[in-house]
């Protein structure tokens, strides 16, 4: 008769997925701020991630980005773009949306359950919160106020995730 060691518990994570259009300035910047956000409170097993409605693979952050994450502490230097994928979705236990336009594609994805504008969801629940600008094409001023308005949001939104994600 053998005895089988018993099975070793499952570690399991919980995934954050911000979308927005290419992948390269608003989730890239917003999955950094979150990497680091957890991070710095300590938590295990919370993995975070971005993706685009229309994003190009394989796509650097743009450089403004780049640059005004950088100022902040923030690395996107080595970010990649990625195209949203309903298996991305699936993957998510939360899905934070830049705009309405994502939305409505995580919608039709099968996220609807699960995917919530970023503002909104920062804000305490549906239709309480902004959407978040495209910095596209402007210059390191309209990044800079993207990135602070990013970073109060993503804060504001693991604060809310907090009693769950709590060690």
């Amino acid at each position: 008769m053998t005895h089988d060691a018993p099975e070793s518990p499952r570690t399991t994570t919980f995934n954050i997925l911000f979308v927005c259009t290419g992948n390269t300035c608003r989730s890239p910047m917003a999955e950094a701020i979150a990497r680091e956000a957890v991070r710095g409170r300590g938590w295990k097993n919370v993995e975070v991630a971005s993706a685009g409605l229309s994003a190009h693979a394989g796509d650097p952050a743009s450089p403004e980005a780049v640059t005004v994450a950088r100022r902040h502490g923030v690395d996107v230097a080595a970010h990649t773009s990625r195209r949203l994928t309903p298996e991305l979705v699936d993957w998510a236990d939360v899905v934070l949306a830049m705009g309405q336009s994502h939305l409505a594609a995580l919608n039709r994805m099968g996220g609807r359950d699960k995917s919530s504008l970023l503002g909104s969801f920062a804000a305490g629940g549906p239709g309480r919160g902004p959407a978040v600008r495209d910095p596209f094409g402007g210059g390191e001023a309209v990044y800079e106020e993207t990135f602070l308005e990013l970073t109060e949001l993503v804060d504001a939104s693991l604060d809310r995730l907090a009693p769950i994600l709590h060690p």
